[in-house]
């Protein structure tokens, strides 16, 4: 608890979103009676418009430290947090709680784990602005309209996949994309999540089943990952939703579903 007595709820947003897209989340949840924040990746801008103007400031970020700078974040809130990531912030978030370092997650559309290992060609397509171009590694790349529309807004009008493009895309590091293509190959992957870590708090997976960057049989793949864990973890399957749905026009049924699924663990 923080000192107001509220329950600290820290987001974490995946690649080329910027972290004020959590904006309506965060109202959501402070009415709620939580504590959010939304930090941004380590050198990440405070503004859209200042990511996308100075793009190298986050060149070259892996996941490790990302995962540090998340890390650290939660340790400095009053009381034990819980995480809600989105995509490679839902990998993050994994990661933070089978390290013990939150007191539960949610994980939405999270990123390929080490040891998933379905990839499908959605899944393939949609990495290629990072992937297409080994040098990229130490890169931040931007989205075209197009590959957005492929990967966040393929399950959206045309229209409102446009309107999130102008709004929320910021550079990203490639980075954290070739380091989930090739986890299964590395043994001490960065991409490694701690899935036996009984003790560790409730996890909630979400999936998007349209979704072409995290497709639902990757999400369902990393869902599999934890049958062995004794711990509480639960998927939640969304019909005709997209990589978007944090942030489309039907974020709210993502959020309500969260918000009633820590109610109902008491968090």
């Amino acid at each position: 608890m923080t000192a107001t007595g509220r329950t600290p709820v820290v987001f974490i947003h995946g690649l080329w979103l910027h972290a004020s897209s959590w904006g309506p989340w965060l109202d959501l949840f402070r009415d709620a009676g939580y504590a959010p924040l939304a930090p941004g990746w380590p050198g990440e801008p405070d503004t859209v418009q200042e990511a996308r103007r100075h793009p190298e400031v986050v060149a070259d970020t892996g996941l490790h430290d990302a995962t540090e700078h998340f890390g650290r974040i939660l340790a400095s809130v009053d009381g034990n947090a819980i995480v809600i990531g989105h995509s490679f912030g839902g990998l993050i978030a994994q990661q933070l709680l089978g390290q013990g370092r939150a007191a539960a997650a949610v994980a939405i559309d999270p990123a390929q784990m080490k040891g998933v290992l379905p990839l499908p060609l959605a899944q393939i397509r949609s990495a290629l602005p990072a992937l297409r171009n080994p040098a990229n590694l130490h890169r931040s790349v931007s989205l075209t309209r197009q590959a957005f529309r492929y990967g966040f807004g393929n399950a959206l009008p045309q229209e409102e996949s446009d309107q999130l493009y102008d709004t929320w895309t910021i550079p990203a590091p490639a980075r954290p994309v070739f380091q989930a293509a090739t986890a299964n190959f590395a043994p001490r992957s960065a991409a490694k999540v701690d899935t036996g870590n009984a003790a560790r708090g409730p996890l909630l997976i979400v999936s998007g089943t349209q979704d072409h960057t995290v497709p639902d049989v990757t999400t369902r793949a990393t869902f599999k990952q934890y049958r062995r864990s004794p711990a509480v973890t639960e998927l939640r399957q969304f019909e005709n939703r997209g990589h978007s749905l944090t942030v489309d026009s039907g974020w709210q049924e993502i959020a309500q579903d969260v918000l009633q699924w820590l109610r109902g663990r008491g968090l």
